[in-house]
């Protein structure tokens, strides 16, 4: 069954991460998150369930406030429209097994051949499809979004569980 496709107001024109939560990023960290963000904006899915399900486009502010990840749900104009608030417990395990591979795969790509940098790489694809998943899971019945809205949003997520 084909899903009707939803209205370009369910959608993200903006997102920012919460800088007080951020520390001085890697060249290589700073460059997924800024690809991360380009993708998402260019194509997602992105609709609150609730009373502020029709009033996107929405601006997304990303971040982790007493141990909790925060989704601050605006409006175009930024204005507030609601939070939803996570638990990161659930997403502990996987963002340390996605930065531990994330390592690899960066100390790999300086030295390994072609086909163990492949592996690796097909091992970083896959934790990181396990943590969007959880994601999207964590979201339903709050957020509907898609696989690949997901996966972006989870590289976020791992930028703002980075520490000094």
């Amino acid at each position: 069954m084909t899903q009707k496709p939803l209205p370009a107001t369910h959608r993200l024109v903006d997102v920012q991460l919460d800088e007080r939560t951020l520390v001085r990023r890697s060249p290589d960290i700073e460059h997924e998150r800024k690809v991360a963000i380009f993708d998402l904006l260019e194509q997602n899915v992105f609709s609150p369930i609730g009373s502020h399900e029709n009033q996107g486009p929405f601006t997304l502010f990303l971040g982790i406030e007493e141990n909790r990840l925060v989704f601050d749900i605006r409006d175009a104009e930024t204005l507030p429209l609601g939070k939803i608030i996570l638990a990161l417990s659930p997403f502990r395990r996987i963002v340390k097994d996605y930065f531990e591979i994330c390592e690899s795969y960066f100390d790999a790509i300086k030295t390994a051949t072609p086909s163990k940098i492949e592996t690796i790489d097909m091992a970083r694809r896959g934790v990181h499809n396990e943590g969007s998943t959880l994601l999207m899971e964590r979201l339903k019945g709050k957020i509907d979004t898609d696989f690949d809205s997901a996966r972006r949003l989870f590289t976020l997520i791992c930028v703002l569980h980075i520490r000094s």
